[in-house]
């Protein structure tokens, strides 16, 4: 079986993780740390904004059961692409929104559906606000962070739309 990895960052990456576990195609998910400069960076030190780093999910899927088109497509569904450095609660640089690619091919589909998104947004004055960047060293996060809500259950850290897991929400996802 091939298996492919894309790298997305919406949030706190909890919330994203929890969505995306839902997909089926969708064989692991990593929560890390990507985008920045310093070397194997901690949850503490990416939370001071200094280290460039973002909180990200790194997920490998198998391409015959999920596009990279629908991970791309349910990425901008699953939380707010117009709004800097912020999701729900949380706000720093370490939760803004990117998508790091890793071919040219997911680039172009990234750029793709990200101007998709924007030439339907009613107000045509919001910016997508997404980043869409080379992927670079992607740095697991500590054990305690991974499957978080399976661990610990639910956290008011999630993103601005219900997770698939508790209401059901994952085929409005898929529409």
């Amino acid at each position: 079986m091939e298996k492919h990895v894309a790298i997305f960052a919406a949030g706190c990456f909890w919330g994203v993780e929890a969505t995306y576990r839902q997909v089926p195609g969708v064989l692991q998910t990593e929560v890390g740390y990507t985008g920045g400069s310093t070397k194997n960076p901690t949850y503490k030190n990416v939370g001071t904004g200094k280290t460039g780093h973002v909180e990200a999910l790194k997920i490998t899927f198998d391409p015959t059961v999920v596009s990279y088109e629908f991970l791309v497509d349910l990425f901008f569904k699953s939380h707010d692409s117009t709004t800097l450095n912020r999701q729900g609660p949380d706000v720093g640089t370490q939760y803004r929104s990117a998508i790091f690619y890793l071919s040219e091919e997911q680039k172009t589909t990234a750029e793709q559906i990200k101007s998709n998104y924007q030439e339907s947004l009613n107000h045509k004055d919001r910016r997508i606000v997404t980043e869409i960047r080379p992927a670079g060293t992607f740095y697991p996060a500590e054990e305690y962070h991974q499957q978080y809500f399976e661990k610990f259950g639910f956290h008011p850290c999630v993103n601005f739309f219900p997770l698939p897991k508790k209401t059901g929400t994952l085929s409005k996802l898929q529409s």
